[in-house]
């Protein structure tokens, strides 16, 4: 039988679109096959591809391993250490229907929690939700960016984690295995507080990590805990119009002494992730303790970064648009296009970039 060849895919743009409008949302849409989406990740980390976009010249196809040949000696890794929390919990409602609440982050109230609940237009300010004996989770009311405040009876919320709490997945995962669940998480996780995984940082082992010191490129971490802003699409037509939800984040001194020595000996700071990055460009690489609703798109530049390492992410995202902001929308995009045609993996367990900055 003769198999037909597929077409390669292409970037599907709105022709009504003024392409040099850096404020339409539209011009960061992009139609990816389905089977692009990876639904599990490589057998190992760091086995995954590396496209390589340099700020000038062809880009080069790797493998995740060959990291430490691509970076310089005397660069620094800038990487975010804190951990997916136990917090999406599978419970029952007073009727019996099932019911999901996922916890994004402690709110203003002592014991209270930001959440989102599922399905949310069934669920009312004062419900309990059952998990199990005398465990429940108690709903209120909605926030200002319009999730749930949540709390919990019969335990606190970190003995719910423990015991009835599971690592969530972003939900075009279907495959929820043991396995998954356990890789998504980085190998040098440190602090709980995060809703989904800096998956940037899933690509790295600790022999790669060790391998990178040994080669004379730098590593430190920095925390910033991931929440809803991870998860809220871009719905406006114009990104202005887009607010961020904070997101709390820790650079101690002694990363921002990293990063300033490694800018005295010339080595290129390189962003593991968005959120890395995000972090870098509100604290100006400086100490800092606070949260940020920090939102970078085009024509906005980014100026304490001079890498990122990155996956592929969703179209009209947020994660996108910083990462056109970085590297250029238009050889951002492109490089999307030949990765699709490539048949590279995208989102959280696919393949990764490394993005040098445009200007």
């Amino acid at each position: 039988m003769l198999c037909r060849s597929r077409p390669p895919a292409r970037l599907r743009r709105d022709t009504a679109v003024d392409m040099g409008d850096p404020y339409a949302a539209a011009s960061y849409a992009y139609a990816l096959p389905k089977e692009l989406i990876a639904q599990r990740p490589a057998q190992r980390r760091d086995e995954a591809r590396l496209f390589v976009l340099p700020r000038d010249g062809k880009s080069s196809h790797h493998s995740f391993v060959d990291l430490p040949d691509i970076l310089r000696p005397g660069d620094l890794l800038v990487a975010n250490d804190s951990r997916v929390m136990q917090g999406r919990f599978l419970a029952r409602r007073v009727g019996g229907g099932a019911a999901e609440v996922l916890l994004l982050q402690p709110s203003g109230c002592d014991g209270y929690w930001e959440a989102l609940v599922r399905p949310s237009a069934r669920i009312r300010s004062g419900d309990r939700l059952w998990l199990g004996d005398d465990s429940v989770i108690e709903v209120f009311g909605h926030t200002s960016h319009g999730q749930r405040q949540v709390r919990f009876r019969g335990l606190d919320a970190i003995q719910a984690m423990e015991r009835f709490g599971h690592v969530p997945l972003p939900p075009y995962i279907k495959e929820t295995s043991p396995t998954a669940r356990a890789r998504y998480q980085t190998v040098y996780a440190a602090h709980d507080g995060s809703a989904a995984a800096p998956t940037a940082g899933l690509h790295f082992t600790d022999e790669l990590v060790r391998k990178l010191r040994a080669g004379g490129i730098c590593w430190t971490t920095i925390t910033l805990h991931i929440g809803a802003g991870t998860f809220r699409p871009v719905k406006s037509e114009d990104v202005r119009a887009h607010t961020m939800h904070a997101e709390r984040y820790e650079i101690e001194a002694a990363a921002a002494t990293a990063i300033r020595d490694a800018r005295g000996r010339g080595g290129r700071i390189v962003a593991v992730g968005t959120t890395s990055l995000r972090a870098l460009e509100d604290s100006g690489g400086e100490p800092a303790s606070r949260a940020t609703a920090l939102f970078i798109h085009p024509p906005q530049r980014c100026r304490i970064a001079d890498a990122v390492i990155t996956n592929f992410h969703l179209p009209r995202s947020t994660l996108l648009m910083l990462i056109c902001a970085f590297g250029g929308t238009e050889r951002v995009l492109a490089a999307y296009e030949e990765a699709m045609r490539l048949r590279y993996r995208f989102y959280s367990f696919g393949d990764a970039m490394l993005v040098e900055r445009s200007l």
